[in-house]
């Protein structure tokens, strides 16, 4: 399997990145349909529409990294969560704690160094811990836009890395409701889960309310067995109302997600090698086990937009309250309890383009405030307010479009009175060469304030099986980012290149020292250094006849501490390369079967081995490479003529591979006597079925 790996490697070297983008679509529309000819959907990727620069922009005239997961993509991707659905992405990683919890990582940065934006506003939910995911159900994100990098002005600080804008279904058109009902099973761990949607818009008023229900009992590998904690449930609902009229809009959202997952420890036992079961624990058991989290995020969020003469006034205000609970040693009584309480605000202005010209200007920020309610305090209560300005600009002449801005971000952090404050920016060009051929360029400025974690923590993360003591005298990062993109589209190709350099000043991260602060845990201190990233994404996709597409991605970060000795080189949790292939062929297309849109599909996830890893003291370890393979297939089905479901099948890690990702925390887990292997593996195969079912009104 290596020699063919590599073979294909050599064969298919230089092709990768955003490939997927040429099946995607604006946000909030569909294709015109999901069966539209091949070369009018690659011809229609200049004229979709994002809204992570400076309001709703042409992709063709964005000059950032921008890359679109369509809502029919996200439908036909196996996942457990919102971020694992989209962590297959070129320049996309996740952080894994188990099954259920995922952090994004872009272009090897993540934690507070990326925004999660969901109904309009910054998602907040102490997405410090390494064993904390994203509050978000993956049901009510209905398209991605993936913004890599500090090129964006409108989210200021923590959006160093980039921003994750997850959007959900759009508004009805005037006098329609529709319904879907959902479900979804999984083999490895049991995961089942169903929504319930129902949507619609009478006369102006628009509404749109769901409820989700997930379950998953461990998952299994070949080397492990079944993984004890690594079960999990989700609940959560959503409800949408408001009123679209000629004056613009005004929307109120109210959403709820509940999750208790458990935590996996990893411990074994010292003669069998075996991981270790707590009290009550089964292997097909959906109920929690201690240790476990409890987790419970609300959000109201109303967003108003109204249509001036010559632009938009844009207004979003919204409140989060987060709370998690950590059981330890009984399940009524909670030893860790956050409660954090945030106010988010967002005023903006963007006008109409005049003679190529397009403004946008606003202020936006947050008030927060974290309480520690539980008997043991991981990190101290504070109090946060957060204020940011910013004005952009951009130029669309007849081949060129230009665009830059300026932002000034101040943050004061009643944990020792600190204040930080940063002026960031950007400027970039792109051309649009032919029809068929853009080139981009873009610099910026990055800033980003050091988290109450990575200042004041002190005590053992459960989670990420370690003692984090934190550094009060951290100073803000700052960066400097230039990327270079390169996209060309054609009747039988589509290719992509993007390449970048990350320069950070300050660059914060934890590091293992020799030093028990409790015993059977490793501890780590927050410290910091100037570093460099230097990474590419390219890729291709192919399709010689109308119904073959064959697509190939790679993605490649070096990230590295400057003027560090050789074993402090490379910076921890930097993502392995990636190449990603996949052999598609569409068995109906555009067609009036029963079976229509119906297709086949031959993945390949090819993980070469991270030699690049931080040494120090075992910080981390070398990750081997590995390959995974999956097979699926998905129709909708019609019946006179109307789609009555969209049925999905597919088999990941076919080959049941058991392996480790370097970016997952059960990696250092207890040492297997009996094997000599360390830590906990990843899941091994798992087939899902998937099925969509619509109702029109």
């Amino acid at each position: 399997m290596k020699k063919i790996v590599f073979i294909m490697s050599l064969l298919w070297i230089g092709m990768a990145a955003t490939a997927q983008e040429h099946h995607k679509h604006h946000y909030n529309h569909e294709h015109p349909s999901d069966s539209t000819d091949v070369f009018y959907r690659h011809l229609k990727l200049n004229e979709l529409t994002v809204t992570g620069v400076t309001g709703d922009t042409k992709l063709k005239h964005s000059t950032a990294p921008i890359s679109i997961v369509s809502g029919k993509e996200l439908r036909q991707t196996t996942s457990t969560n919102i971020i694992d659905a989209i962590a297959h992405q070129p320049g996309v990683s996740q952080i894994t704690t188990g099954s259920g919890i995922s952090k994004p990582i872009i272009r090897g940065l993540g934690y507070n160094r990326i925004i999660v934006m969901n109904e309009g506003i910054r998602q907040e939910g102490q997405q410090w811990g390494d064993e904390h995911g994203i509050e978000i159900d993956a049901q009510n994100v209905n398209s991605v836009e993936i913004l890599k990098g500090p090129a964006s002005l409108m989210y200021g600080s923590d959006a160093m890395a980039g921003v994750l804008i997850l959007h959900g279904s759009p508004i009805q058109p005037e006098g329609e409701m529709k319904a879907s009902i959902s479900t979804e099973y999984q083999t490895n761990n049991g995961l089942f889960d169903y929504s319930l949607n129902f949507a619609g818009n009478q006369k102006g008023f628009v509404w749109d309310a769901r409820f989700s229900d997930k379950y998953a009992h461990a998952y299994k590998n070949k080397y492990d067995g079944y993984v004890p904690g690594s079960q999990f449930s989700e609940r959560a609902g959503r409800l949408m109302i408001g009123l679209n009229k000629h004056w613009g809009h005004t929307h109120l959202t109210w959403t709820a997600f509940h999750q208790t997952p458990s935590i996996v420890e990893g411990e074994r036992d010292e003669a069998t090698g075996e991981l270790v079961r707590g009290e009550g624990f089964t292997d097909h058991g959906y109920g929690k086990t201690l240790p476990f989290q409890q987790i419970k995020h609300y959000k109201a969020v109303w967003d108003n937009s109204l249509n001036l003469p010559k632009g938009w006034l844009k207004a979003i205000i919204g409140y989060q309250q987060n709370r998690r609970q950590e059981f330890e040693e009984s399940e009524d009584e909670y030893e860790l309890y956050f409660k954090l309480h945030t106010i988010t605000y967002d005023v903006r202005y963007l006008t109409q383009e005049f003679n190529g010209w397009k403004m946008a200007g606003g202020i936006n920020g947050m008030w927060q405030q974290s309480l520690n309610l539980g008997e043991e305090s991981l990190i101290p209560e504070y109090k946060l307010f957060d204020f940011g300005a910013y004005a952009t600009v951009s130029k669309t002449l007849k081949d060129f479009t230009l665009n830059g801005g300026l932002r000034f971000d101040h943050r004061h952090l009643d944990f020792h009175s600190r204040n930080f404050s940063g002026v960031t920016g950007s400027i970039g060009a792109v051309w649009n060469a032919s029809e068929h051929l853009n080139v981009r360029l873009n610099i910026a400025r990055g800033f980003r304030a050091p988290n109450m974690s990575e200042l004041g923590s002190d005590g053992i993360h459960e989670g990420t099986i370690r003692y984090e003591m934190g550094n009060p005298d951290l100073k803000p990062e700052y960066s400097w980012q230039a990327d270079l993109g390169l996209d060309f589209t054609s009747k039988y190709v589509s290719a992509q290149v993007a390449l970048f350099a990350n320069r950070i000043e300050n660059y914060i991260f934890a590091k293992r020292i020799d030093l028990v602060k409790e015993e059977g845990f490793r501890t780590y201190e927050y410290t910091q250094g100037d570093a460099r990233l230097l990474g590419f994404e390219v890729g291709i996709d192919f399709h010689p006849i109308h119904s073959l597409h064959i697509q190939n991605t790679f993605s490649y970060v070096d990230a590295q501490q400057m003027h560090a000795p050789e074993d402090a080189k490379y910076l921890p949790m930097t993502p392995a390369p990636r190449w990603t292939s996949e052999l598609k062929y569409e068995l109906t297309h555009h067609g009036h079967t029963m079976l229509n849109n119906a297709y086949v599909a031959l993945g390949l996830e090819c993980y070469l081995a991270q030699n690049h890893y931080y040494k120090v003291d075992d910080t981390e370890t070398r990750t081997p490479s590995y390959t995974l393979i999956s097979l699926s297939a998905g129709t909708d089905l019609n019946i006179r003529h109307k789609k009555m479901a969209e049925i999905y099948i597919t088999a990941e890690n076919l080959l049941n591979r058991a392996y480790q990702n370097h970016l997952s925390r059960l990696k250092y887990c207890d040492i297997n006597n009996v094997t000599g292997r360390q830590g906990v593996y990843n899941m091994g195969r798992n087939v899902v079925f998937k099925v969509i079912v619509p109702i029109q009104f």
